[in-house]
């Protein structure tokens, strides 16, 4: 359906915009009837989006890492003008695969600062103008790995386990309150940039993670869940949507297909 034909919905902010599930995100949410803030790092790339998609997405430059940025993000977004009503809490990433015994301590700082500070800040800014429009929802994206730990990934495990933990602390302080909050759990998820931040360019190891799987779930898959949960009716509350291919049984047991 055309977006301009849907009933508006309100101002959607996505955090994490630029590209994978956060663009994808942004597409779904245009047509679903929501104005979009596109938030991210790179401005080009949320420029693009916006020419893409048309004015009902809003670029804005923010590093949700950064205190400032996130007060300047929330003042641009409040000047779209209606109610905001979405904050989807995506912007995130791993670094490294490295056992605790040779752990890089500033990329568990990086993961920690992006995955669960950015998602503080971002939720501390917006919350009051998500309340005040009576039907809010805050989704939280974190992932199977914040459900159960694996080797290698003690550093992202431990910051997707502090997110969950703050998604359902918030929904217990927001009880009786108009905003609801729902986490998304993905598993096995192939985007054009995830693996290769996780390592460090390398294309090899990147593509390995995926080797024989037949279809792994992409970013729009993803989109599709956070548009369906976040446009159900309000008083409908999906707190933790775990989602994985059909291939992923579960974090260790996955059917590749393999020559």
């Amino acid at each position: 359906m055309d977006s301009q034909q849907t009933a508006d919905r309100g101002v959607a902010v996505v955090t994490g915009a630029s590209s994978g599930i956060g663009a994808a995100c942004s597409r779904r949410l245009v047509g679903a009837g929501f104005r979009v803030a596109a938030v991210a790092r790179r401005a080009d790339r949320l420029e693009a989006l916006a020419a893409e998609l048309g004015p009902n997405v809003t670029p804005v430059r923010c590093d949700v890492t950064a205190d400032a940025d996130v007060a300047a993000m929330a003042e641009a977004v409040r000047a779209i003008g209606g109610p905001i009503t979405l904050l989807v809490n995506n912007a995130g990433g791993a670094r490294g695969m490295d056992p605790i015994d040779q752990a890089k301590v500033a990329d568990w700082q990086w993961m920690y600062d992006v995955n669960v500070l950015g998602t503080l800040r971002v939720t501390k800014a917006l919350l009051p103008d998500l309340d005040a429009s009576g039907a809010g929802s805050v989704v939280i994206m974190s992932s199977t790995a914040g459900l159960i730990v694996y080797e290698g990934g003690a550093g992202y495990a431990a910051a997707k386990h502090a997110q969950t933990a703050l998604a359902e602390t918030l929904r217990l302080e927001l009880s009786g309150r108009p905003v609801r909050v729902i986490e998304i759990d993905p598993g096995m998820v192939r985007t054009d940039e995830f693996g290769l931040v996780r390592f460090g360019g390398d294309t090899k190891k990147a593509d390995a993670a995926y080797a024989g799987v037949a279809e792994p779930l992409v970013a729009d898959d993803i989109a599709e869940c956070v548009t369906w949960s976040a446009t159900l009716p309000h008083h409908i509350n999906v707190d933790r949507l775990v989602v994985r291919p059909l291939a992923q049984a579960a974090q260790y047991k996955v059917h590749r297909v393999l020559p």
